[in-house]
């Protein structure tokens, strides 16, 4: 059993619309409403999205602080918080230490180097390496006043407070050391017990069968019902009845807008916005200076470790789709392979006429063998910058969807034979160069019911499964579509045929065999699509229902995110009860379009894919970095679509801490490229590799393995420099620093706490 389970059942928290304060709500509203015009959005987010070097927003801004930093001079109260926050600061390392249990004292006593300069390595645990640490002395709340900080340590930690419930809630994982702090700020004491890790089924041992229908478990009888969009689940048709549901977290629509309208104020909050500008402009400017003083140590060390190297460290590729897995060559090389020896094949329907392969190609008047990788067509390049609908049409091999529905596609006349090979050909050069491992994203549209038994039957009928290979499921976002093709009524139709065939698999397998075994293998869920389309509604607590969702209008991108964390958080929560694997929110985010996405993401998301818009926000930069969301960077993807290459905020999010995994294209060409364009160390490279180990969906005995014992610990002792190459002194900097960003956080809200508490 995990971590979590012994709290069951349990129930999510709800939060009615007169508990939020007015102020709030109209931020946040401000901040959907300017998104929604398409507006320049300098006004609404912050003169921080504007090029550093604007000077009237920089003079402007200098000249407000300083206004506030010289009344501050003169207010009895400042002084009064002033004093309170340097006792504060001053006792924090060994009040800590008493409240804080064993495992958790690491965490407190990286911070005493900082409270004092005159603090030395010998503070610090024995497992600690020795390397030149950057501190700094002084009044801390310099350039900020204390009302200012302490107003934005209140906001930071309340969203940090949001996104624990909602990964908690969905079985996401959430860092050890924040959830540390976090208790710290409520006076509680954190247990290892307490904490809520994702299952994974381990993959199969040599020998055994990866399709086995053996021990399959038994029925349970419960009543399922869709309401609001999500699945409930009833003990029996008696309870359903009588709308009793069994005792699981049911989220509602109206809790989370205020969770998200809370987060969305924050964005366009002024003293939080100079706060965390101001942070991470810090956070960047110390790396840079970490890694001038450090950078030999941490050569020397990774010296020191035998036989590993960059090219023999495990790495995942974590964003990758299954009909984009080949290369060029590799995809060219199929088709003419399968023309010469499978030309009068027959493989596809047309106009109620079926086609050979050989009439196939004579339709499209082109011979295979005159096919060359250009030809082909399939690789993104400048013709597809901005253009969202061209970059999908890459996916059809010579322009041609009659190619893309016989090689790319599982539900077609061959019953997706071809694509099948294409994928076991794949993962046999993965399982061949041993250290690299893929994710690839198979679709599941929501047309139909049917679609997950026909998916479940191609993965076993081909015996698609592989030792370095894990699924995540994509859902397209395109109920537009469907509905002007009348395919569906509404949105709660579409989200039933996605999610109501998983309840049914887990609380009847027996009768799912097929899918409850695929279901092994799938890790997690993702939402896919062009992100800058625009929506005209505004999501918010008054949003329809899925059930009233009937316009031909798509919902907007939190509406998609909502109901699709709401229904796998459900799922998870029945699954965990059966001893059944769950599954990871990990969508795509902040790629174009709004930066409400990123913030939907923050509160739903256990990791996401892109991130690019995260530059334009600090508030969001800063709470990422501060919740360790993991982030698959795509910078080849971005290049062929977004963002240029030199441009990619790669670079600047990795030096300042944000928990970054490559999700390549191509994965050695990925990181080769971005090693030398950015001129990124081999610690550098080494340490995107094992977060893209740690945040993937392989399972607990297999990180263990390739990333060691004590994965699940932060800071180097959590390190294995044996198997992953990362320098124990990189390890040391990245949890301390965190360390002491939070610690600033929990103790500018004792502060207030304080003064709040003591008498006139």
């Amino acid at each position: 059993v995990q971590p979590g389970t012994n709290d069951m059942p349990r129930q999510f928290p709800k939060i009615t619309l007169s508990e939020v304060d007015e102020e709030t709500r109209l931020l946040a509203e401000k901040v959907y409403a300017s998104a929604l015009k398409e507006e320049d959005t300098k006004d609404a987010l912050s003169m921080f999205t504007v090029p550093e070097d604007c000077p009237i927003g920089l003079h402007q801004a200098k000249e407000r602080e300083l206004l506030k930093e010289l009344a501050e001079q003169h207010s009895e109260e400042s002084a009064k918080r002033k004093k309170s926050f340097k006792m504060i600061r001053s006792q924090s390392a060994s009040l800590q230490v008493l409240q804080i249990p064993v495992t958790a004292e690491w965490a407190r006593s990286v911070v005493t180097p900082f409270l004092s300069p005159s603090s030395t390595c010998s503070s610090l645990p024995e497992n600690c390496p020795e390397y030149q640490r950057v501190t700094i002395s002084g009044d801390y709340c310099a350039g900020i006043t204390v009302e200012d900080y302490e107003q934005a340590a209140k906001t930071l930690m309340k969203a940090l407070f949001i996104r624990e419930k909602y990964s908690r809630l969905a079985y996401h994982r959430f860092p050890r050391t924040v959830a540390q702090f976090l208790r710290s700020a409520e006076n509680q004491t954190w247990k290892e017990e307490d904490e809520v890790l994702p299952d994974v089924c381990p993959c199969p041992r040599e020998g055994e069968d990866p399709y086995s229908i053996e021990n399959i478990p038994d029925n349970l009888s419960y009543e399922l019902q869709t309401k609001d969009g999500i699945v409930y689940v009833y003990e029996n048709a008696e309870a359903l009845s009588q709308n009793r549901p069994r005792s699981l977290p049911y989220p509602d629509l109206e809790t989370f807008a205020i969770d998200l309208s809370h987060v969305l104020a924050m964005i366009v909050d002024g003293p939080t916005k100079t706060y965390c500008h101001r942070r991470l402009n810090f956070l960047g400017s110390k790396f840079y200076l970490h890694e001038m003083l450090n950078e030999m140590a941490e050569l020397k060390e990774l010296k020191g470790v035998p036989h590993r190297d960059f090219y023999n460290v495990r790495k995942v590729d974590t964003h990758i789709h299954a009909a984009a897995c080949m290369s060029q060559k590799h995809l060219l090389n199929f088709i003419q392979t399968t023309y010469k020896t499978e030309a009068d094949r027959v493989v596809l329907e047309k106009g109620g006429r079926k086609l050979t392969l050989r009439e196939v190609f004579e339709h499209l008047n082109m011979d295979p063998y005159d096919l060359t990788v250009d030809s082909l067509d399939v690789h993104a390049g400048r013709q597809t910058f901005h253009r969202f609908d061209k970059f999908n049409s890459k996916y059809n091999p010579v322009g041609a969807s009659e190619l893309r529905e016989i090689y790319l596609k599982t539900d077609n006349l061959i019953d997706g034979e071809y694509f099948a090979r294409i994928i076991k050909e794949v993962s046999h050069d993965l399982e061949e160069s041993k250290y690299q491992h893929a994710e690839p994203r198979l679709s599941i549209y929501g047309r139909s019911a049917d679609e997950w038994d026909s998916l479940s039957k191609w993965f076993i009928q081909h015996k698609v499964h592989s030792t370095n290979m894990q699924w995540i499921i994509q859902v397209p976002r395109i109920y537009d579509i469907f509905k002007s093709k009348k395919l569906i009524t509404n949105f709660a139709k579409m989200l039933e045929n996605i999610f109501l065939p998983l309840f049914e698999a887990t609380v009847n397998p027996q009768k799912h065999k097929e899918l409850h075994v695929f279901l092994k293998y799938v890790t997690g869920f993702d939402s896919v699509d062009d992100e800058s389309k625009h929506s005209d509604h505004m999501f918010s607590y008054k949003s329809p229902k899925p059930e009233q969702w009937t316009a031909d209008e798509n919902p907007p991108y939190s509406y998609y995110l909502f109901h699709m964390y709401a229904n796998i958080m459900v799922l998870n929560n029945l699954r965990k009860e059966r001893g059944l694997s769950t599954f990871q929110f990990r969508p795509h985010c902040g790629e174009a379009g709004s930066i409400t996405h990123l913030v939907s993401a923050f509160l739903t998301a256990d990791n996401i894919a892109h991130g690019l818009n995260l530059k334009k926000s600090p508030v969001l930069q800063y709470l990422y970095y501060l919740a360790q969301v993991p982030i698959a960077m795509s910078p080849l993807s971005n290049n062929s679509l977004f963002l240029e290459y030199s441009k990619n905020p790669l670079r600047e999010f990795l030096h300042k801490g944000l928990c970054l995994k490559s999700a390549p294209e191509a994965l050695m060409e990925e990181y080769a490229i971005a090693a030398q364009l950015w001129k990124l160390s081999t610690c550098d490279v080494c340490e995107i590799a094992r977060n893209s180990v740690l945040q993937s969906g392989l399972s607990h005995q297999e990180k263990k393995h390739f990333i060691g014992a004590n994965y699940l610990k932060d800071g180097p002792e959590g390190n294995d420099i044996r198997r992953t190459n990362v320098a124990q002194i990189r390890m040391a900097y990245r949890h301390e620093t965190l360390c002491n960003e939070l610690s600033f956080l929990v103790d500018a809200v004792k502060t207030e706490a304080a003064i709040g508490t003591q008498p006139e």
